[in-house]
This record gives structure tokens, sequence and C-alpha cells, in this order.
């Protein structure tokens, strides 16, 4: 039944309550509630946070969204990680519904002195009120000088010596609303039921990604010779650099034996060379399978030294998780009933029309499904026990959303800093569901966005529609995807990506190469790369192209930088856009408040990035930005500062801005607002 106070459409819930809303320890969330009751009586409304012991509850105050609504909401901050609960609590509030009847009677003199003692006796009751509460996080507040205080508003309103719009004033000084907001007395108390939020560890938001082949790192490829494979010792040399550009998480594609049966050549083919080193997503070779490290990369000791390298350099190591076997795979000749049996006798390779890989069987996960699920666990914990605390896993949306939700409840219940990214590119139901049931992060189809108005649609729903339980991994490449808008528009667009990926979510990703801008495809109207490195070893000489003045890595190196020099662009429900006069042009800002000022009622400044940014990699263009000010933490008329983190310069601004961008010179501007920066009169 409903409650005497009605408390409806709580957010965040999923699927009615049945899975939990994420976030991560730190991050700054809403949470919020429709509140009502009959009459003109006034309510209120807290959230009570309770910890994951339960032994720690928490009152939060919540604020009315806007006059008549009836829409409350709480800006919440979960400190700490594991499964925490809250509910919605409203009640009746007789002070302030004292309070409004009595600013309109006692000043027209409308039973004055009965306005004063009924709001006396509300103060007694609030003094007698006044204890340490389950939900107060100091049981201190029980304090003499908060009662006394109480009672002394009681002894003035009383004070018949004196007129009484002079006694009402003391019901309206700061100190007595601060007082009040502290133990609010509160009347007819109506709670909602519990729901629940996860809260994973920061990386689970916030982090740079880097995608390498640790085989082409240190690779020797010569014309009439056998080529030389990189290894960890090798791709070690790697990472300071990778750490240099501002990377957080160094992503490895599988690092398994690879099959020989139907082994892929340069560029997909099927007919491949001698030397060949095929696809790392064949996995499986008499050398081992999933749970072995292909020999051309060394060994366990060189994986583990690979791994605390990475570590020293303040990186971690996330390791593919791709559940497919190659025809050499141990598990066919041990486990054939885990696979498809075809009407002529033989295993189904993987398709996805025209698409065929013969040199991967897919698992069908209805065969011995115990023993399949007992086997991939102790894969992912053998990875576990060498240092891997993130997995990259390839296409989890081919494969039961039930046997991930059972694996990565499993893997949370032992070890919840564990992440899992699910690469699934496909239907919005399927990749929702993925984040739903677990995932901590999700690839988005943000590579295909890339008009204003795709971008502003989708990085919207991002932001907000699903953030509370989707977050988005913003790689802006990928070995499989190279985008038409990269393979055309040249340097300019590879920036612009760069800029969008890095700025508008908290987690990006970008696949080596991507600094140099490599940008040719095996063939038009194809997303491959021409001689991609999933088939073959793929060199590249960084230094010289340093030297030449073609790497982007400086530039990417700008990004991560202001990535951890502002806090704001950690977030990912902070996300809002501005409005600009051309529609070749995007402006966008993340805001992080500074504190509350009781006495202005509102928040300060804070941490504020403002980005306006060209997507049209070959043209320039010019426009007038009409700013949303409020969202920016400024009133209307404001004059302030900005300075461009990317060109130095720095300008005077207010709501109406004009701009203009080449993109061959510097396609986007990232503003900062600096402090004192507000030119108020």
């Amino acid at each position: 039944m409903i409650g005497r106070i009605p408390i409806q459409d709580i957010q965040p819930v999923v699927d009615c309550g049945r899975r939990s809303a994420k976030a991560a320890a730190g991050e700054t969330f809403e949470i919020s509630a429709t509140v009502f009751r009959e009459g003109h009586d006034a309510v209120a409304a807290g959230v009570v946070l309770i910890d994951p012991s339960g032994a720690s509850k928490r009152l939060l105050r919540m604020r009315e969204v806007a006059p008549g609504t009836d829409r409350w909401s709480a800006e919440v901050t979960l400190p700490a990680e594991g499964l925490w609960q809250f509910r919605v609590e409203a009640w009746s509030d007789p002070i302030a519904t004292w309070t409004h009847d009595a600013e309109i009677k006692i000043p027209r003199g409308l039973d004055a002195d009965l306005m004063c003692e009924e709001g006396a006796r509300l103060f007694e009751r609030a003094a007698r009120a006044v204890r340490a509460s389950d939900c107060k996080d100091d049981p201190a507040d029980d304090s003499c000088g908060h009662r006394t205080a109480m009672l002394a508003i009681a002894e003035r309103l009383r004070d018949d010596r004196v007129d009484p719009r002079a006694r009402f004033t003391v019901a309206q000084l700061p100190e007595t609303a601060a007082l009040v907001a502290a133990h609010p007395l509160r009347d007819l108390v109506t709670r909602s039921g519990r729901c629940r939020v996860q809260v994973d560890r920061r990386r689970a938001l916030f982090g740079s990604w880097y995608e390498f082949f640790p085989r082409s790192e240190g690779a020797v490829v010569e014309e009439d010779v056998a080529p030389k494979s990189g290894n960890f010792r090798t791709a070690a040399k790697r990472l300071p650099a990778v750490a240099q550009m501002g990377f957080d998480i160094v992503y490895l594609p599988p690092i398994h034996p690879i099959g020989t049966q139907f082994r892929k050549g340069r560029n997909n083919t099927l007919t491949p060379e001698q030397y060949d080193p095929g696809s790392p997503w064949a996995i499986g070779s008499e050398d081992g399978g999933h749970d072995a490290i292909h020999p051309d990369l060394g060994t366990f000791e060189d994986f583990d030294a690979f791994v605390a390298r990475a570590r020293d350099l303040g990186m971690e190591i996330a390791l593919d998780l791709a559940l497919q076997c190659s025809p050499d795979h141990p598990w066919v000749k041990e486990h054939p009933e885990w696979f498809n049996i075809r009407a002529d006798g033989t295993i189904a390779y993987a398709e996805n029309p025209p698409k065929k890989y013969q040199d991967i069987y897919p698992l069908n996960f209805d065969k011995d499904p115990e023993g399949i699920y007992a086997e991939i666990k102790r894969v992912v914990r053998l990875w576990m026990d060498h240092g891997v605390r993130i997995f990259r896993v390839d296409n989890p949306h081919t494969k039961p959303v039930s046997f991930w939700e059972r694996l990565l409840a499993d893997i949370n219940t032992t070890d919840p800093d564990v992440l899992f990214l699910a690469e699934a590119f496909t239907r919005p139901a399927m990749l929702q569901t993925l984040a739903k049931i677990g995932f901590h992060q999700s690839y988005t189809y943000f590579t295909w966005k890339n008009s204003r108005s795709d971008v502003e649609e989708y990085l919207g729903e991002l932001a907000h529609e699903t953030s509370h339980f989707l977050r988005p991994n913003l790689f802006v490449n990928t070995p499989d995807i190279l985008h038409e808008y990269l393979q055309h528009g040249g340097v300019p667009a590879f920036k612009i990506r760069a800029v969008l990926g890095a700025l508008m979510a908290p987690t990006w990703g970008v696949y080596s190469g991507y600094e140099l801008a490599e940008n040719v495809p095996v063939r038009p109207g194809s997303e491959e790369y021409l001689d991609s490195e999933k088939y073959q070893y793929r060199v590249r000489d960084w230094a010289a192209a340093e030297r030449a003045g073609r790497s982007l890595a400086p530039f990417i190196t700008q990004l991560n930088l202001l990535r951890r020099a502002h806090p704001a662009l950690q977030e990912l429900r902070n996300l809002r856009f501005h409005s600009v006069d051309q529609p070749d042009l995007i402006c966008f800002s993340k805001r992080l408040p500074g504190a509350y000022d009781t006495a202005t009622r509102r928040h300060g400044i804070g941490d504020v990035v403002l980005a306006v940014v060209n997507l049209d990699p070959y043209n320039t263009h010019e426009a007038t930005v009409r700013l949303d000010m409020p969202a920016l933490g400024l009133d209307w008329q404001d004059q302030f500062v900005v300075h461009d983190e990317l060109s130095g310069e720095s300008y005077q601004w207010g709501q109406a801005d004009y701009v203009r961008l080449d993109p061959h010179v510097n396609p986007a501007h990232v503003f900062t607002l600096r402090h004192g920066s507000v030119l108020r009169p």
C-alpha cells in the first residue's frame, strides 16, 4: 500500500530494483524521488545511506528541485567500495508549515500572538526531540547547546512584552534555519523500501587506456629473413613512453599460443605465408590454451616482470578474455562436447555473415555449462594470481548473459577490485543488459558518432539517461575499427576525436598507432586497417616520428595531463552542452562545483572545463557560442577570463562569445576558469 506520505519514482533504480545502480568511490551522483502529500502542509525528504556493513546509517537532506514539482533530490558521494543501500524518507514538516503561515499572518496582525505561541510549542517539541540518531554521523550532535538554543527561541516567541513581528524575526534568522535543518521535527515519517548501489574502485570510472601488441614491440621484420617476434621483455621498453603520455591502463590483446590450422595471413588472407604469426584471437595450440603464454612472448616469469614494470610506472595491465578456440586448442580434443558439431561431423567455426572466422571455434555454453563455467573461472583466477585485475572481454554479447552474471558475481565476492570491460558493439538492449548484470565498463557507439547532433544526443544519453548502470569507455580506434572519419580527415580528425574522447567521458582509450595518425584501410569502404596488426607484426619507429614532428604523442599527453589535473573531467554525469549557431562546432562543459555557501544558497564555481571543438577536419569555421551560465556556476551577466590549455591564450568571455577554429592549426579550445577569473562589479 502507498505510504502516508507518498514516495514515488525513486532514482537511480535499475530494473525495478532487481539490480544495483553503479557508482565509484568518491563519485558524486543524484538520488531523487517524487514526494507529496494532501493539503497544503509542508513536506520534507531525505536519503538514508546505509554502508556495506549495515551498521552505519546517515540521513542526508534532500532539496526540492523546483517549487511545485514535488521532485526532491540530493547529491550523494559514497566514500568506500562495496554494496551500499539507501532509502528515501519523507515527513510532514510542522515548523516549515508554521513558518510559511506566520510569514503571511503575523505582518498583517492576523492571530499574531496565537501564531507565536504555536511556534513556541513547536520549538519546545524540537528541543525535546534533540537526541543522537542512527541517521547522524556524530553522536555528539545530541548537545545541550542545540537544545538550549531551541528553548531560547521558544522563550523569545512567548515574550509578550515585544511586538509579535519583532518576536517572529528570531525564527527567520539563518542560525535558526541551520538549527532546524540539523534537527528537523518530523511528523508522519514515511519510509521507502531499500535500493542498492554497488560502489566500485575509482578505476572503474576514471582511466586512460592504451592498447598494444607485445609481439610487435621489438619485432624484427626484414625481407627474405624469418621475422623475429617481440616479447614481454622488449615490450617492457615501450611502457615508459606509454606512461609518459599519461595512460593508466595498458591493454594487451590475447597473449596465448596461436593455432596453426586455418591460420590467417596478412590482411586476413586464408593462405598464410610460412612465417605469418596468425591472429592472437585464434587461441590454442600444442603449447597450451587460455592458461598458457605464447612461447615467442616469453614465460610466466617474464609476464610477471612486465606487470611489475607497469605497476612501477603507475599503470595497470588489462588482459583480453576471448572465449573461443583455434582448432588446435587443447579443449577441442579434451572436450569436443563444448562445441557445435555440424551435419558433416566437423566443428562449426565462427561466422558473422558475410564474415567467416575459420580459425576460431565458438563455445556452446548450453553443452556442459557447469564444466565450461568451472574451467573459465579457473582461467580467470589464474591470471588474477599473476597480477591482472582488469579484463577486457571480447564479444561478450555472443555468450549467455546468465553466464556473465554468475562469473562476475563470483569474482566480485572475493576480489571486488577486479574490473571487466565489455567489448560489445551490439544492439542497445544487449549492451545495456551486460552493464546491468555486472560489467564495470562498456565499449560504445562513440566511434560512429561524428556529427554534432549525433554526439550531443548519444553522449547526453551516456552521461545522464544510462549513467546509473553503464560506464562508457570511449575508444577512438581499435585494431578492428578505423572509421572513415579518420581515414579521410588527416591529423585534424585524429586530434578532434581525441579531444572528444578524452574530455567528454572519464574513461577513454587509443589503440597503438593512433599517435602516428595511421589511417589507410585495407580497401575502400572497409574499417579494417591495411596490413592489420591482427595478422602480422607491425614495426613502428616511434623515435623517428617524434624527431620529425609527426607524432601526436605530445597532444595526447596534454589531454591526459588535463584529465588528471581537473577533477571535473574525472566525472561522467556532469557533461553539459551549450548552444552554437554553426552546426560544425560543438561546445560542452564539465564542472565540479565548489563548497556550498549557506548564505548565498549556491555552490562555488569549483573546477570548470569548457571546450569548443570544430568537428569539420577540413575547413575553418566561426560562430557565436551562447553559454548556459548557471551550468558553469555563473550568473547570466557575469564576465570571466578563460585560459585555453591547448594554445596558452586567455580571453574575456561572457554569455555570448565569438570563436574561430582552424582545424589545421588547432581544432579546439579547451578552456579552464582560473581562480579569481570572474569579473563581477
